[in-house]
């Protein structure tokens, strides 16, 4: 047994689940996982997972399957996120080669829950409070509401902005003067919502 609790076999799940979902954005499905890491059945994946989950190391969410919630160096109130840095150009944003680290936090702190803090470069949404170098809570998701603040991908750059949605069309607001509006035209640009704002935290 770890720290944590965990068998041998466990932790090689726990370890794999963590991994995928830092490199691909999402937990593995169980025929995956059985394969990742030489089960016979597909069932002995689920018997593991269901044992991370009653251990509290890994929680059921509707959207994606499985989230994680803590490690052996947070208490089990707390939720050990991603940090997300500089984006490289068109990879996946929780890829491994964007997260800086790792971030704990309260996990009662936020609704709905976050899958990952994005480090904020600049300015732009100044004035809805959301200064450079402040960890964005973002919560995973392709849609969102018109008006609320999202992590969107033009092509190849990710972007933090107030999305506005207007007969048809697609546009990216700051909230600083000092910035223009993106006009984006679907057709033409590759355009996808990555996630939804829920809360930031500053570091001092």
């Amino acid at each position: 047994m770890d720290e944590q609790g965990l068998t041998r076999n466990q932790r090689r799940v726990f370890d794999h689940i963590r991994d995928c979902m830092r490199e691909h954005g999402r937990a593995p499905t169980l025929r995956e996982m059985a394969e990742a890491l030489g089960f016979a059945r597909h069932s002995s994946a689920q018997d593991y997972v269901d044992a991370l989950v009653r251990k509290g190391v890994l929680e059921r969410s509707q959207h994606r399957g499985l989230r994680l919630v803590q490690t052996s160096r947070t208490p089990a109130a707390t939720m050990l996120l991603p940090l997300v840095g500089r984006v490289a150009a068109g990879s996946p944003i929780l890829a491994t080669e964007n997260i800086e680290g790792e971030f704990g936090i309260d996990a009662a702190l936020f609704r709905p829950r976050p899958d990952y803090f994005l480090r904020v470069i600049g300015s732009s949404m100044r004035d809805a409070g959301i200064l450079d170098g402040d960890l964005a809570a973002i919560r995973r998701t392709d849609h969102a509401d018109n008006g609320r603040i999202v992590v969107a991908r033009i092509d190849d750059e990710v972007t933090l902005k107030t999305l506005e949605l207007k007969n048809g069309k697609v546009r990216l607001l700051p909230s600083n003067p000092e910035f223009q509006p993106i006009d984006v035209d679907p057709t033409t640009t590759h355009f996808a919502i990555e996630g939804i704002y829920v809360g930031m935290i500053r570091r001092t």
